[in-house]
């Protein structure tokens, strides 16, 4: 399992180290003004609806019953249910595309309402957004292919494949002097990116033997698990979405830049949620599914566990980073060019708003992951709407006095509700939350985080006494030395407080 989770964590990691890049070259060029948020406003709206349809709520339906009839029925028969998946899958996206292509301004207009006060933006968004929005199509042919190979067992195509987004769009955004505007070079770089994703995971099946075809869409037994699964999935993953679509919409409203703050911000809270959250999702519900098929409840519990301690071990720097040091991550990753050091300020108090409620979206998997396990996609569903619901009731009540800092720092409480309200169903059916260790664990866990807090605190002091007569990059200098220091820090601290039972722990061992 932790090897699966290290091959997923370590492509996305590499795709992350490329989306900063991205992010870095996006923000130089594109700055965070009309141009910019009219292209954020177009890449997000295929995002929003990928989330919902492609990725968590199609793989918690499809995954499970892929693997089961893969393992009682064989590989044919597997196949046959996902051609025809695949094609029911075609044939929607066929009819939204149309649809969305046919009335983009109205589309635009629904989901993005600020925009129309500003027919410059709301022009410009409208033409990215008839670039942009077939990625959702390409994308979610790669998804249900993707799922396929995770279900074989194999997951390093799959994750490689998002870093052909971030590389097609630093491809475009450097030749944008080839486009009528910048944006149009980024959304041209997406559309691309759905291409090249598509084919490559599509080559990985082939070779594999797991290739789809088109095939007829059935009511077989397989089929109707799976309808019976996606649908609370969905609803349970449109209620992530909606209270990012909140956020956007709400956004559009706010001064000029406040979709680029969010946007920023939300980049590097994405970092390690992208790379933890995410492998350690796509890895723990396979093996959940396979350890209670087999009665295995303990090992199911055990391997939840140290999920949730990986996820808080390699979070928590993060976390500490997000709430002490904001201002000069922001400033020290994306100020320059036509990000000026105000929009790295207002980007930072957004960040550090997120970082309250990292630490629940890196683990939220783990707790979904018993329920979608066990064929339950109903109950996450319930959890995810009600924190939803309060989420987005938040955003209107601290939009006024916060701006998009409140509408972050609601995303983040509803995070936490999420987990609260999984933690309870999850007594509440008799489900075990983990074992013995993970309390323990988790407590000095944090304290090696106020380890690594002490030590940023005084390096950033330390390190702006020496740097003070420094004319250029002083703000890089200092935040790579932090960073460098509290990550010496930090390990040190974990040797120390955990020591070698912990690893252990984690490889799944227990001493003797």
């Amino acid at each position: 399992m932790f090897r699966n989770i290290l091959s997923v964590g370590g492509f996305t990691l590499l795709s992350r180290l490329a989306g900063f890049i991205r992010d870095v070259v996006m923000a130089a060029v594109l700055g965070a003004g009309p141009v910019a948020d009219a292209f954020l406003v177009a890449f997000r709206l295929p995002n929003h609806f990928r989330a919902i349809f492609a990725e968590g709520a199609f793989n918690a339906a499809f995954v499970p019953t892929y693997a089961k009839l893969k393992e009682q029925d064989g590989i044919p028969a597997a196949r046959g249910f996902a051609d025809e998946v695949l094609t029911a899958m075609a044939m929607v996206h066929g009819v939204l595309l149309v649809l969305v292509l046919g009335f983009t301004p109205q589309f635009v207009g629904l989901l993005a309402p600020g925009l129309a006060e500003d027919p410059q933006r709301f022009d410009l968004a409208v033409t990215l957004t008839r670039i942009t929005f077939p990625y959702l199509a390409l994308i979610s042919v790669a998804t249900l292919i993707s799922g396929a190979l995770n279900a074989s067992g194999r997951f390093a195509m799959a994750a490689a494949s998002p870093i052909l987004l971030n590389v097609c769009m630093i491809g475009t955004l450097l030749g944008g002097a080839l486009f009528p505007t910048v944006g149009h070079a980024a959304a041209w770089g997406v559309l691309v990116s759905g291409v090249l994703q598509m084919l490559l995971v599509g080559w990985d099946a082939e070779r594999s033997g797991i290739g789809l075809r088109f095939g007829t869409p059935r009511l077989d037994p397989g089929t109707r698990q799976f309808l019976k699964a996606l649908g609370p999935a969905i609803i349970g993953s449109a209620g992530v979405q909606i209270a990012l679509f909140a956020d956007t919409i709400i956004a559009t409203f706010l001064p000029a830049g406040a979709l680029s703050a969010l946007y920023y911000a939300d980049r590097i809270n994405q970092l390690p949620i992208g790379v933890v959250a995410i492998a350690i999702g796509t890895v723990l519900l396979p093996e959940m599914a396979r350890r209670l098929a087999a009665g295995d409840e303990e090992g199911a519990a055990r391997a939840q566990a140290r999920c949730v301690e990986l996820a808080v071990l390699l979070g928590l720097p993060f976390v500490v980073a997000a709430l002490l040091i904001p201002d000069l991550t922001m400033r020290a990753l994306f100020a320059r060019g036509a990000f000026t050091r105000g929009d790295a300020m207002e980007a930072a108090a957004t960040l550090q708003a997120y970082g309250v409620g990292l630490i629940a979206f890196l683990v939220v998997r783990a707790f979904v992951s018993p329920f979608n396990a066990r064929g339950d996609t109903a109950t996450p569903m319930r959890a995810s709407l009600t924190a939803v619901g309060l989420n987005v009731a938040l955003k209107f009540a601290l939009m006024g006095p916060l701006a998009q800092v409140g509408l972050a720092l609601a995303t983040a409480i509803g995070g936490w509700i999420n987990v609260g309200l999984l933690i309870w169903f999850a007594r509440r059916r008799g489900f075990p939350i983990g074992d013995e260790r993970l309390f323990g664990h988790l407590v000095r866990l944090l304290l090696c985080g106020v380890v690594l807090a002490v030590v940023l605190e005084v390096g950033v002091w330390g390190m702006g006494r020496l740097t003070e007569g420094l004319a250029g990059s002083r703000d890089e200098v200092i935040f790579l030395a932090v960073v460098l220091a509290g990550g010496l820090a930090y390990l040190l601290a974990v040797a120390a407080f955990l020591g070698k039972g912990f690893a252990l722990g984690l490889a799944g061992r227990r001493r003797t």
